[in-house]
């Protein structure tokens, strides 16, 4: 799996136990071919006539996930299928999740559904410790749909963000995704928070996008954050629920203003996923003291070339600024298919450094180390 020709130190150093993150969690039953190709292609259908298989995540899945659910390397797509049908979805997600050689998962609440593993139970299939991770943008949608009035929305979310942070080890939101990250970096004021939350509770069953209610939440998670010394993780990038904001609006330098706001509260901000802004995320994190940054799904969904993406991030960005996420989401494949493209992609970049004789092997073995566990486990008090 690794390069070859790499010190015994750095090679022992990159298959150490990682800590993923951020993660969402998975399937716990059994799907049909239409629902496993969806959840593969990141929500969306493949157009008529074609598979997700023929993307870079379904190419390694049949390389690498295929050997864990005992078939030769690249079998074709129906006979995986039909293996993982066979094993049924528990033996799969106990395999897959395994394999991934994870000492702890830090599971994203984003979305609460019976079909999905909690926390817990992800940790338990994989052998590891396992930590939530809230997603605060589902805590509004239960709050919402419980308030009567502006006040009890207001008052309700303040309080259970932070009876829910109580008992996580971190917060996230999709607020890039929802509406962008060209927002008004300033906290809204009472009265405008008031019409909006008017505005929200006519129609709470709905995803949140109103930009002056997403400030609000967001400003508000930044108090719950600071209260309980956690960090906040924000997606941005290409992803998945990116329904409401076109890409380009989800480009991390459009935080700049925000990251600089908040800065004197003395909340760390993770910068998750990232691609293909990576590079703008490096420059953030090396630019803000309280910025970090993962590239989490671009890892899996770049393949063979994931390398370069990793490579690029090496560059600039701090390396204890640097964190290992899988992005794994609704298939335990991503969870594995993460965990293996970091590894090669952190050992080729380092390799290349060592062989040009610019890095020592026990720096890139502090270097694997702190980007595969060790930055995670300061940063989220692990």
């Amino acid at each position: 799996m690794l390069p070859p020709g790499l010190p015994d130190t750095v090679r022992e150093a990159l298959l150490a136990p990682l800590v993923d993150h951020h993660c969402d969690a998975v399937r716990r039953d059994d799907l049909s071919r239409a629902q496993y190709e969806l959840l593969i292609g990141g929500g969306v259908p493949a157009p008529p006539g074609t598979t997700h298989f023929d993307t870079p995540v379904g190419v390694a899945v049949r390389r690498w996930c295929a050997p864990v659910l005992d078939l030769a390397p690249h079998a074709p797509p129906a006979v995986y299928l039909a293996r993982r049908a066979e094993l049924g979805a528990g033996e799969v997600n106990r395999r897959l999740l395994g394999a991934a050689g994870v000492a702890a998962f830090l599971v994203d609440t984003g979305t609460e559904s019976g079909d999905l593993l909690p926390a817990a139970e992800m940790g338990r299939h994989g052998s590891a410790a396992a930590d939530e991770i809230v997603r605060v943008e589902q805590v509004e949608h239960d709050v919402a749909e419980m308030a009567g009035t502006a006040s009890d929305y207001l008052d309700g979310l303040a309080e259970e963000l932070s009876a829910r942070a109580a008992r996580a080890v971190g917060l996230s939101t999709v607020t890039a995704h929802r509406h962008g990250l060209d927002f008004d970096p300033a906290r809204p004021s009472r009265g405008s928070v008031i019409a909006a939350a008017n505005r929200r509770l006519a129609d709470p069953k709905d995803p949140l996008t109103d930009p002056v209610a997403l400030r609000h939440l967001l400003w508000t998670s930044v108090d719950v954050a600071r209260e309980r010394g956690l960090p906040l993780q924000l997606h941005t990038g290409a992803g998945p629920d990116s329904g409401h904001a076109p890409p380009h609006r989800t480009d991390p330098a459009l935080l700049t203003g925000f990251l600089q706001a908040l800065q004197p509260a003395g909340v760390t901000v993770i910068l998750l996923h990232c691609y293909p802004f990576h590079r703008q995320a490096a420059y953030l994190a090396a630019t803000y003291p309280h910025v970090h940054v993962d590239v989490g799904r671009a890892l899996t969904r770049t393949g063979a070339a994931s390398w370069r993406v990793v490579d690029e991030l090496l560059e600039l960005a701090p390396f204890h600024k640097q964190l290992f996420g899988s992005g794994c989401s609704g298939v335990a494949e991503t969870a594995h298919l993460g965990a293996v493209s970091f590894r090669r992609a952190l050992g080729r970049a380092l390799k290349e450094r060592l062989d040009a004789g610019e890095w020592s092997a026990p720096d890139a073995a502090r270097v694997a180390y702190m980007i595969g566990s060790g930055n995670a486990r300061r940063v989220y008090r692990l």
